[in-house]
């Protein structure tokens, strides 16, 4: 009797089959609860690497010093530029001119490669500016091909330039000359565009010429180039991960300048000997962060554009005023093919071609001079 009694006590104190699944399948939940939460914490992780830090503040009271002056324009933001050549009320052509990738208002080719003595003699006025973003510029998250093109012509207004001045562009600034033709024709006497960045999904554009361009380019700047045109929230964490090369003009890939570049480069460098614009110039670029300068750039440039510069119409039809574009053949950053595809198709841009020259042509002896004697139409 004991013994029966005793065997039932272990009977209910051992888990029945129902309890063990109990025990089973609420274990189960917890491992599902917590894969669900280590999950999103991964997607949030994940999240947060895309996501670029807040731009440096600039100016008082808490900001970086301001090295140059800046206006304000119709919607807060400020604009920063700095001048040269002769006087502004005493010139008799007044230039904006629009910066490269990962550059600033300071690195200008006419401040190096035309000489004073021309400036002087032509009464030649310079404004460079930041873009959005560079240098002393305040970002703009609402920017557009077409805004930058507003804001230059906002900078002309504020700074009293006339009603018609020439604007002149340098690489992906060369690139933003396109939208002052389409946007604010009615506003310029001439451009000239140098050495111009080329967007590989302007539709006009041959898929033969552009595939043939496009295979030409690294393999790190091909995959670039893609994630800034179809992936743009992506451009950031892309070009700043330490797994696999960015673009190589941010990384300084040797690999994509020519033998003239480095001459031009070594030398320009050996002409700085002022510290003080030395360190501006190596310092105001990314000075902001890299994402509302460089990244940004890419996803604009390289982007979807609301025109294809090759529906333009010739703006000075009517008048004096002229395009001119100019390009290396040796330019291993912008492929010199679509160039001179794009001057064939619009045959009233005025096209020059420099034999030999790299992509930094602009910046070797005296090419400045030649540029804007060609600009102003004077031998």
């Amino acid at each position: 009797m004991i013994a029966s009694t005793m065997s039932d006590s272990k009977k209910n104190l051992s888990p029945t089959s129902h309890t063990r699944r109990y025990i089973v399948d609420s274990s189960l939940g917890v491992l599902k609860i917590l894969l669900i939460v280590l999950f999103a914490e991964l997607c949030a992780w994940a999240y947060q690497t895309t996501l670029p830090p807040p731009p440096t503040k600039l100016g008082s009271p808490d900001g970086l010093p301001l090295t140059s002056p800046r206006i304000k324009l119709h919607n807060g933001r400020n604009l920063s530029y700095i001048e040269s050549g002769v006087p502004k009320d005493v010139a008799k052509f007044k230039i904006i001119y629009v910066h490269c990738f990962d550059c600033s208002k300071y690195q200008n080719p006419f401040a190096f490669s035309a000489s004073r003595d021309v400036i002087e003699e032509l009464g030649v006025y310079i404004v460079a500016l930041d873009r959005p973003g560079y240098g002393e510029s305040d970002p703009d998250p609402k920017r557009t091909v077409k805004s930058l093109a507003l804001d230059i012509e906002e900078l002309a207004d504020e700074l009293n330039l006339g009603e018609k001045f020439y604007v002149a562009g340098y690489s992906m600034g060369g690139e933003v000359i396109w939208s002052c033709l389409k946007y604010i024709p009615h506003r310029l006497q001439g451009a000239v565009i140098i050495s111009p960045a080329v967007n590989y999904w302007w539709h006009n554009l041959p898929s033969n010429l552009t595939n043939d361009a496009y295979s030409r380019q690294l393999q790190q700047d091909q995959w670039s180039l893609r994630v800034a045109h179809y992936l743009p929230w992506l451009t950031y964490w892309w070009n700043t991960r330490s797994w696999f090369p960015g673009f190589s003009v941010i990384t300084q890939n040797p690999a994509i300048f020519s033998q003239a570049d480095i001459e031009v480069v070594t030398k320009l460098n050996a002409m700085i000997t002022d510290p003080t614009q030395a360190t501006l110039m190596k310092t105001q670029p990314r000075l902001q962060g890299e994402f509302e300068s460089i990244h940004r750039d890419m996803n604009i440039g390289w982007g979807k554009w609301e025109f294809d510069p090759l529906d333009l119409e010739n703006p000075f039809e009517n008048t004096n005023g002229s395009v001119h574009l100019w390009m290396g053949d040796e330019d291993r950053i912008v492929p010199v093919t679509l160039q001179r595809y794009i001057t064939q198709q619009l045959g009233w841009i005025k096209y020059h071609e420099v034999v030999g020259g790299g992509h930094t042509f602009a910046f070797a002896d005296e090419l400045g001079s030649d540029i804007l004697k060609a600009l102003l139409k004077v031998k």
